[in-house]
């Protein structure tokens, strides 16, 4: 959280995390697309050799003022790969909320669980941790056959009982209802703390 006094702005960080090619990015994308263009910033990508960081700044009118400031949130991708571990650390400085977004496949299961342990371990390193800290869930890619069942998924993943939501986030299912919740979750944090 960064509070520009100026501008009477408190500027809020939301970083989708999660294994490599399971939505993050198309997640901002989408949100980017559809957005006002006179709330939103310019799309922001920062390409490596198999993944991508790619943020954006929007002011949010609905959530209405915070402690008499205007909310401006900043939403970044995370790189999946796990060489990119480094850079993960870094664009995970200050920030205020997460989705994570798990792929549905039963076969990156363990991507999905190794992902959410490195996020875990990278939260300590700052003195926070998933079991108090305003995240969500996301288990993107619904509409690919054989996707696991959320009850698995769930056990799985969602050991503290965070919201989650199902989505299809190359359609655009549920990535709304995810970033209204994470947001929501994060202004009531935020509340608590100023």
């Amino acid at each position: 959280m960064f509070i520009n006094w100026a501008l009477q702005e408190i500027n809020l960080k939301i970083v989708y995390y999660g294994p490599g090619m399971s939505g993050k990015t198309t997640n901002l994308e989408y949100i980017h697309s559809k957005l006002d263009d006179s709330l939103k910033g310019d799309l922001v990508s920062l390409k490596t050799k198999e993944d991508r960081t790619i943020f954006f700044d929007f002011m949010q009118i609905e959530v209405g003022r915070i402690k008499g400031k205007k909310p401006k949130f900043n939403l970044y991708t995370v790189p999946g790969q796990v060489y990119y571990a480094s850079s993960r650390k870094v664009i995970l400085n200050g920030v205020d909320g997460i989705v994570f977004v798990a792929d549905s496949q039963p076969h990156r299961m363990e991507a999905n669980v190794e992902t959410l342990l490195d996020l875990e371990k990278n939260l300590k390193q700052d003195n926070q941790s998933l079991e108090d800290f305003p995240w969500v869930i996301q288990y993107n890619k619904r509409d690919l056959p054989g996707v696991e069942s959320i009850d698995e998924l769930q056990k799985r993943l969602n050991f503290f009982g965070v919201p989650h939501f199902e989505g299809v986030a190359v359609r655009g299912d549920g990535v709304f209802a995810t970033l209204k919740s994470v947001i929501n979750t994060v202004v009531e944090h935020v509340q608590k703390e100023l």
